[in-house]
């Protein structure tokens, strides 16, 4: 009975062990970057600027990758950061744009806090390479301050929203405004001053003008001297006399 006993426990025991072997991993619990945004309970514009560009979905898909290769960093305004907007900034935007701004805030990789120690500026974003100097984004660090700045505007990083091994989320204090979209165009080159007299040589009749001038002024010398040779000649031949 005992040896009967005995054996029905390690049957049973290697059986559920075996069982749990073969019974397939629970699937891994991955955040979309909707539900951490709205975690952090202010970012409903910038939530709707990721749903109504697609962005939310494409980001999503990449983070329901088992072993994502870069990761992905985030650069999320708050609704106070959009409101420091000028009105009617995001509805001039065409969808490109409106695209091209959110692509912008994101990274295609996985940056830490410490890393922004570090950055190689300017860092590539998914709005499209910076060689061009269209979408620059640099990043400096000065202790636990970071800054980031886009040549339009320099923003803060306030805090991290969140952070695993596939994304990190930086709430920042400012909207990235991109040269590409909200850089100024190049004041044009002053044009060249002209003179009163538009830069010209004095006019022909001008010219003459003068040349009558000298003229005349050499014949009265011409008509002076040959009045002194004549009396010149006369005082030599009746001098004597």
């Amino acid at each position: 009975m005992r040896k009967l006993l005995a054996f029905a426990f390690l049957f049973f025991f290697f059986w559920d062990k075996t069982l749990a072997q073969i019974a397939p991993a629970p699937p891994i619990k991955v955040d979309n970057i909707t539900s951490i945004l709205e975690k952090g309970g202010q970012f409903t514009t910038f939530i709707k600027l990721l749903k109504a560009t697609q962005v939310a979905d494409q980001l999503n898909n990449q983070l329901s990758t088992p072993d994502p290769n870069d990761g992905l960093t985030v650069f999320a305004p708050s609704d106070s950061a959009f409101s420091g907007l000028k009105p009617g900034t995001l509805n001039s935007l065409s969808d490109k744009e409106k695209l091209q701004l959110v692509q912008f805030h994101i990274l295609p990789t996985l940056m830490s806090t410490s890393q922004f120690q570090t950055a190689s500026n300017p860092l590539r974003t998914q709005a499209g390479d910076v060689k061009g100097g269209k979408f620059p984004l640099n990043v400096t660090a000065d202790g636990n301050q970071v800054n980031v700045t886009t040549g339009v505007v320099n923003a803060t990083v306030e805090n991290s929203v969140f952070s695993d091994r596939r994304i990190a989320v930086y709430q920042v204090d400012k909207v990235l405004l991109p040269l590409e979209i909200f850089g100024t165009a190049p004041e044009p080159a002053p044009a060249p001053v002209v003179p009163e007299n538009g830069g010209l040589v004095s006019s022909p009749k001008a010219a003459v003008k003068g040349t009558d001038v000298a003229g005349a002024v050499s014949l009265k010398f011409h008509a002076l001297a040959m009045g002194f040779s004549s009396f010149a000649v006369f005082w030599a031949v009746f001098g004597g006399f």
